[in-house]
């Protein structure tokens, strides 16, 4: 058994005098931007994808029905730790699962870790969740900022992109993201000229556009997401960024971020992420079912990274026999992922998920032959090659295993 989880967890009942989970009933929480910015890419889609993963697993675990509760955190800390605590203490969630706005994951990770309960992190990109704030007890399962930044930065720079401004979003995960984003440069060769924030859901980037345009850059990191992203772009192009020789790289892109720009836009760009619909057979069929239940809309990484992660935690609570934090744990951990959307992946002692990662490039509208026909692929990327190893990372209870 992992001796990290096991220690980790009867220190945590000594100190913190919380029970183990008692076996039984399998009960799993949903926390989401239901209405906000991230709502189209987690939101109903994640809800429907948990239900898919619950309906295929076959309803039940430990002889059964499996629960399912949902809620919306609308992008808020104190939100969001109010409804998890509330479903850990008294209606006996055993595990919470999406989370995005890294500032309200890193909150929910460290209750979860206090009161002995499974985070599935399917939505949080922060590489920090399993860095410095890592936790025996939850698995981060999205691309994280580390991956997503130093792929696009060194690629740049070795396209002649040296000079760099960051416009970034003011929380954990934009701030996370231009860190790992500098960092990339800079070791690339490249240089980094400065930097501006924006609160979440910011409207006018007139302004931080065009201070890094008299800052000499030629490059504008977007270390941000979704309609952040989107109207960044829309606006770079509107002040002739693009037109003075300017490279907008958006660090984040998901495919209804896409969808919202239209090909026009939106082609020619080159993204990485870990799932794409129309990969192969298995992911075209799961994504039709996805569609029926999504008002026709394309399942984006996130959605499908979460019906991974629901299907192999109720694979390791079987194995368990338990809801047991720490038997489930180390069973997550122990057991391979395979499933119709993660073809072979693995767990890592610092909650990692290894698993491969894609090179897409936005197609020319001309290319496009049906509605979300959105990508081709270009390569299949390892994830060992783009993920920060534990070695060099910053947790230090993962370190210790060796």
């Amino acid at each position: 058994m992992n001796t990290y989880l096991i220690a980790a967890g009867l220190a945590l009942q000594s100190l913190c005098g919380v029970a183990q989970a008692a076996d039984g009933k399998v009960k799993i929480g949903v926390l989401s931007d239901m209405g906000g910015v991230y709502a189209d890419i987690t939101g109903p889609g994640s809800v429907a994808a948990a239900r898919m993963a619950i309906e295929d697993f076959g309803g039940k675990a430990l002889g059964q029905p499996i629960e399912m509760v949902t809620a919306d955190h609308q992008a808020k800390p104190d939100v969001g730790l109010s409804i998890a605590r509330a479903w850990l203490d008294k209606d006996g969630v055993d595990a919470i699962v999406d989370v995005p706005v890294s500032s309200v994951g890193l909150g929910i990770q460290a209750l979860t870790r206090e009161k002995q309960k499974i985070f599935l992190n399917t939505a949080g990109a922060s590489s920090e969740f399993t860095g410095k704030s890592c936790s025996p007890f939850a698995t981060q399962w999205a691309m994280d900022t580390f991956t997503m930044a130093s792929s696009a930065g060194r690629a740049l720079v070795k396209a002649g992109g040296k000079k760099w401004f960051f416009v970034t979003a003011d929380y954990a995960f934009g701030h996370a993201l231009e860190r790992d984003a500098s960092a990339a440069v800079k070791a690339a060769g490249g240089s980094v000229l400065g930097a501006v924030r924006h609160p979440l859901n910011n409207q006018d980037f007139a302004s931080h556009l065009l201070q890094a345009q008299s800052a000499g850059a030629t490059v504008v990191g977007l270390a941000n997401g979704t309609g952040d992203t989107v109207r960044s772009i829309n606006q770079a192009r509107e002040f002739g960024l693009n037109a003075a020789g300017i490279k907008v790289a958006a660090l984040v892109l998901f495919i209804s971020d896409v969808h919202a720009l239209g090909l026009p836009a939106a082609q020619g760009t080159v993204v990485t992420e870990s799932f794409y619909w129309d990969l192969d057979e298995q992911t075209r069929t799961w994504a039709a079912r996805f569609k029926a239940r999504n008002n026709g809309t394309a399942p984006g990484m996130y959605h499908a990274g979460l019906y991974s992660a629901v299907t192999h935690y109720l694979k390791a609570v079987e194995k368990a026999g338990s809801t047991d934090a720490v038997k489930v744990s180390t069973a997550m951990r122990e057991t391979p992922i395979k499933d119709p959307l993660i073809k072979a992946g693995h767990i890592r002692a610092d909650g990692k998920v290894i698993r491969d990662y894609y090179l897409l490039e936005v197609k020319q509208p001309s290319e496009s032959k049906a509605p979300w026909d959105y990508y081709k692929v270009l390569a299949t990327v390892p994830g060992e090659d783009v993920t920060k190893s534990v070695a060099d990372g910053e947790c230090a209870e993962a370190k210790k295993q060796g």
